[in-house]
């Protein structure tokens, strides 16, 4: 069993009992939801990129790409040896370079808002930078005919979590949003075991 936009929508539909037109115009968002929920709960390496970018003299940002999420590791290429970065605080990165002008080889970098890192100190060459990360993945509400990794190798997961994000809208029964809570969870920890298997 698979899903694509269509045939989930028409699932959750079917689960709930429920076509009013205002549930229906938010299952949209409850598969939005149910996709977040998935991703920050299982660590799967289709959910890895690793992509290069550049640190430039005298600058000490760092642009993140459009789908970050988390960080596994940042490194730099210098004298062709792979220079890994260590993760720190913001405070520690403008403590340790309090002169911007202070330049150097980075040693540390930490997130400093949704669109950048930052790196102590202030890179004093051009260097090529790897960032291998966590992503976003395209959700399966952007293509109507399409499917997504989720909705053909974890189709159970993503429903249940739906249900629950429906039921928790519609303020459903207890005992039925604990069920769906229930199997989501079941359903959570057999990815979990091929993620990690």
């Amino acid at each position: 069993m698979s899903f694509t936009l269509t045939t989930l929508k028409q699932s959750i539909q079917d689960w709930t009992e429920n076509d009013e037109t205002t549930f229906v115009n938010e299952l949209d968002f409850f598969i939005k939801n149910a996709e977040e929920r998935i991703f920050k709960l299982v660590d799967l390496d289709y959910f890895r990129k690793n992509v290069e970018g550049g640190f430039t003299t005298g600058n000490k940002f760092l642009q993140k790409p459009s789908d970050y999420l988390a960080t596994y590791s940042l490194s730099y290429i210098k004298n062709s040896e792979n220079i890994f970065l260590l993760q720190k605080d913001v405070n520690f990165i403008q403590e340790y370079t309090a002169n911007p002008a202070t330049t150097g080889s980075p040693i540390y970098y930490a997130s400093f808002d949704v669109d950048n890192f930052i790196v102590a100190p202030t890179p004093d060459a051009d260097f090529t930078a790897e960032l291998h990360y966590f992503y976003r993945p395209a959700s399966l509400t952007t293509d109507d005919s399409g499917s997504t990794w989720i909705s053909t190798n974890a189709p159970d997961a993503l429903l249940y979590a739906c249900l629950v994000e429906a039921y928790t809208f519609m303020k459903g029964e207890p005992d039925i949003l604990q069920l769906y809570n229930g199997r989501f969870g079941e359903a959570i920890q057999r990815l979990k075991g091929y993620a990690e298997g």
